[in-house]
C-alpha cells in the first residue's frame, strides 16, 4: 500500500510539474505584451523617420515598414530564447500584434520628417 501511496505521490508531482511549466502568469503576460506595443511603436517611429529622411514614397515607404517589422518581430523572437510559448500564448502575438498601430505612426513620423527635409 506504501508504495501504491508513493507511486500516486509521484505520479501528483509529475502532473503538477507539467502544469507549472505549461502555465503563464497573466501579470507576466501582460508586460511582455506591453514590451511587444511599446517595441513596434518605437520601431515605427524610427522607420518613419529614416524613411522620410531617405524621400522615400509610395510603395517603398510601406516596404521599408513591412522590412522593419520582419525585423523588429525576428529581434522579439531571439530575445525569447526561440521558445515564444514560455512568454506568450502564440506565435501570432509576437508577430502581429501592435501592427496598425505601428502602422499609423509610421506615416505620421515618414510624412512629418519627408516634409522637413525634403519640402522645407
Amino acid at each position: 500500500m506504501a508504495g501504491h501511496n508513493e507511486s500516486t505521490a509521484s505520479g501528483k508531482k509529475s502532473t503538477e510539474a507539467t502544469n507549472d511549466v505549461s502555465t503563464l502568469n497573466a501579470e507576466s503576460l501582460q508586460s511582455n505584451m506591453k514590451i511587444i506595443y511599446y517595441s513596434r511603436t518605437f520601431m515605427s517611429i524610427i522607420g518613419g523617420v529614416i524613411a522620410g529622411i531617405l524621400g522615400f514614397t509610395g510603395l517603398s515607404g510601406f516596404i521599408l515598414y513591412f522590412l522593419i517589422m520582419a525585423i523588429t518581430s525576428v529581434g522579439l523572437i531571439a530575445k525569447a530564447g526561440f521558445q515564444v510559448h514560455s512568454y506568450f500564448d502564440s506565435w501570432n502575438q509576437v508577430i502581429l500584434d501592435g501592427f496598425l498601430g505601428g502602422l499609423l505612426s509610421f506615416v505620421l513620423f515618414w510624412t512629418f520628417a519627408y516634409d522637413i527635409v525634403h519640402i522645407f
